[in-house]
């Protein structure tokens, strides 16, 4: 059987190997303190059914298609900032995990040929910074609206009483904040008079209340305040909030010309953002507003992101960063610029000045306009360069 791995004993740090078909090969005591299992638990079983491990706005990291790219370090796969694993014990354990390196042989009983991957885990903050997160009922209002409990998706498409779906959406838009019944009904039931509506949203926050309970929800999430309702802060996370979040706290430490820790936060703010705001709801005039806002913030951290990157020289993924921002928003003159300038940067001036062509055509077909004389200079400058380094 194989060994536990000890790796010169690294300050009794977690260390686990996973070999190329994505079994657990070697299991330390760091391991075992931190998860629960022992090594002969662990060892041989796939490593998605020990760790179950899930990013911190609820996607899985740990799949059984998984491929290892992550712990392999393959294909410049970064590490999560955080993620949550499953403790033997049911509870949730947040964890940074950080490939150490692919070996061969050493960590296991038998000689072989396969490749291992040694991981560190390490115990992480957790990345959401809200009361009970891991008890929390967890609302994804960017793209399909979705709802997770301890890291299993709730299954609201079959709910019966769909305005109970659309009840908790709009409670979504303003955690804490009371909404008047009045409100709540002239929303839901606008043809209803005052009495039939009122018997209706009765009926309908008794059923979500109930489907939540149903879902394991341990304490009550939408409460009675007078002739109003509330949806609880402290019992949701809610992305669009974490969202806002880390992008302020991208730009703070963007300012202090903390360039990697800011990348590092604007990275997790992309990866929350699956699509628009209440992206089902598109004719629904109340999260127009915010959904619009939402979208500004996001184009503008992808701008924050790609400066970010540039700072640290990782133009490659500047330029990347600026051409799905310009999906997003393709007349945007100051993506195209940024990404002109990155361009250059990469020493690639004809697929700058290429670039500006691309916005010329965009801006003529869609707004009938010239480029701005900003955008134009900074075509002249490249030209001028004739392939230096920088604008």
């Amino acid at each position: 059987m194989p060994e536990a791995l000890d790796p010169a004993d690294p300050a009794a740090e977690a260390v686990v190997g996973i070999d190329d078909s994505m079994r657990v090969v070697a299991w330390n005591q760091g391991a075992a303190d931190l998860l629960g299992f022992d090594a002969g638990e662990a060892i041989g079983r796939p490593c998605c059914e020990i760790l179950q491990a899930r990013y911190p706005d609820g996607r899985a990291l740990c799949r059984k298609d998984c491929k290892g790219d992550l712990c392999f370090g393959r294909g410049g796969a970064d590490a999560p900032p955080s993620c949550l694993a499953r403790h033997k014990d049911g509870r949730q354990v947040p964890l940074c995990i950080k490939p150490l390196i692919a070996m061969q042989k050493w960590v296991r009983a038998e000689p072989t040929d396969s490749e291992v991957a040694v991981v560190v885990l390490r115990r992480g903050e957790e990345a959401w910074h809200q009361p009970a997160a891991a008890q929390a009922l967890r609302i994804f209002t960017f793209g399909r609206f979705a709802l997770s409990l301890r890291g299993r998706d709730l299954a609201v498409g079959g709910w019966q009483r769909k305005k109970a779906l659309d009840l908790l959406k709009y409670l979504a838009t303003r955690p804490g904040r009371a909404v008047h019944r009045e409100r709540l009904i002239a929303l839901l039931w606008p043809e209803a008079d005052e009495s039939r509506g009122w018997q209706r949203l009765k009926v309908t926050v008794h059923f979500l209340r109930r489907q939540l309970r149903a879902a394991g929800l341990r304490q009550s999430v939408v409460e009675t305040v007078g002739l109003a309702y509330v949806l609880k802060r402290e019992a949701v996370w809610v992305d669009a909030i974490e969202f806002d979040r880390l992008v302020a706290e991208g730009r703070a430490l963007q300012q202090r010309q903390s360039w990697a820790e800011a990348v590092d936060r604007y990275r997790q703010a992309r990866r929350l953002y699956r699509g628009d705001y209440m992206e089902e709801d598109l004719y629904a005039g109340w999260c127009d507003e915010e959904r619009e806002q939402l979208r500004e913030r996001y184009l503008e951290m992808l701008g924050d992101l790609a400066e970010s990157y540039g700072a640290l020289g990782r133009f490659a993924e500047a330029v990347e960063t600026c051409r799905r921002a310009l999906v997003q928003e393709p007349c945007d003159e100051s993506l195209h610029r940024a990404l002109m300038r990155y361009l250059l940067r990469q020493g690639r001036p004809d697929r700058a000045l290429a670039q500006f062509e691309r916005c010329r055509r965009l801006l003529a077909q869609e707004l009938d306009v010239e480029p701005t004389p900003e955008t134009q200079r900074l075509q002249r400058q490249i030209l001028e360069a004739g392939g230096a380094a920088g604008a």
